[in-house]
């Protein structure tokens, strides 16, 4: 644990027994927790030991987002990922990195991207595995989304794609994000009241974004599941879990391009699937963007060695 902005923060710190490890701050998302991570810190920090080379080794840090597990839960507004990405620099700083990169999926992705729009010194680049939209949708497509027309002309099948996935999810798959980001406490305290419905809001989306839909199980394991969900039962953070949403909403929207060296990896089960030219709307220095052919939202959990290996392959070029 560190103070952090008059706020603690926890984190998992692994260094690599490798000299030249790269330092490499990862970060989860909602409804996960670090615990979705913890089976990729064998082969990123030991690679010799997991089909890898030294030279792909990571010194690894892994925070709880504020609000989320172990962390303390802000006890005032503004905590967006603004603010957690400045926090994140002052960690890897206070932990002598001078130089590192940035990874994440989920609310880990939309904290990376933060991170490589303040792109503060020593910050090499980021990797994300999850995209989104609204900084990569040409605005023809963002209209029509927007305003329930049909899929503008003139789309590739590719792009159709992503227009007809980005439609279903708005359609019937947004219903959680819309009420944290407009009733965070409501359904924050109804269940943070009961363990069934903290477990039923949490499963929900869990069997919703694994790669084999509707089978958490059989993605993340029973009792990694249970794990998570009991951590968040432990710590209370049904609601101020949630508050993120409500934190980025009331944010000015930031749409602007990334410089920074950045890197993507699409997995097949993952919600929103853009083309690479799109993707390159948002990271004007795409070096590293891959489809792989298995894997979900929960892309580290449920694929962890194949996961690592996308890592590795995204920073080569950065060590």
């Amino acid at each position: 644990m560190t103070d952090i902005d008059g706020l603690d923060i926890h984190f998992i710190h692994v260094r690599s027994h490798h000299a030249n490890a790269l330092p490499l701050i990862m970060t989860h998302g909602w409804p996960g927790s670090v615990f979705e991570l913890l089976n990729v810190i064998g082969p990123p920090t030991d690679p010799t030991a997991h089909g890898g080379s030294a030279n792909d080794a990571f010194h690894l840090v892994i925070p709880s987002i504020p609000g989320f597990g172990f962390s303390h839960k802000p006890p005032e507004g503004g905590w967006n990922p603004d603010r957690v990405a400045r926090s994140w620099d002052v960690l890897m700083k206070r932990l002598g990195y001078t130089r590192y990169v940035s990874q994440g999926g989920d609310w880990g992705a939309i904290i990376s991207d933060s991170l490589g729009r303040l792109a503060p010194d020593g910050l090499l680049g980021i990797h994300v595995n999850r995209i989104e939209r609204a900084t990569t949708l040409p605005p023809e497509v963002a209209r029509a989304l927007m305003n329930g027309e049909p899929a503008p002309g003139g789309l590739t099948p590719a792009e159709g794609e992503a227009f007809n996935q980005s439609r279903g999810f708005l359609n019937k798959g947004f219903g959680n994000a819309a009420i944290m980001q407009t009733r965070p406490q409501t359904i924050g305290y109804g269940v943070a009241d009961s363990p069934v419905g903290l477990a039923a809001w949490i499963y929900d989306k869990q069997a919703d974004w694994v790669f084999t839909r509707g089978d958490p199980e059989r993605a993340l394991g029973r009792d990694a599941i249970l794990d998570n969900i009991t951590l968040y039962w432990l710590t209370n953070t049904g609601a101020s879990s949630g508050r993120i949403y409500w934190e980025t909403a009331a944010a000015a929207a930031k749409t602007s391009p990334i410089t920074v060296p950045a890197a993507a990896t699409i997995f097949p089960g993952e919600v929103y699937r853009p083309p690479k030219h799109w993707v390159a709307r948002a990271y004007q220095n795409l070096i590293f963007f891959n489809r792989v052919d298995k894997g979900g939202h929960f892309a580290a959990w449920e694929e962890p060695q194949l996961f690592s290996t996308e890592l590795r392959l995204a920073f080569r070029s950065l060590r």
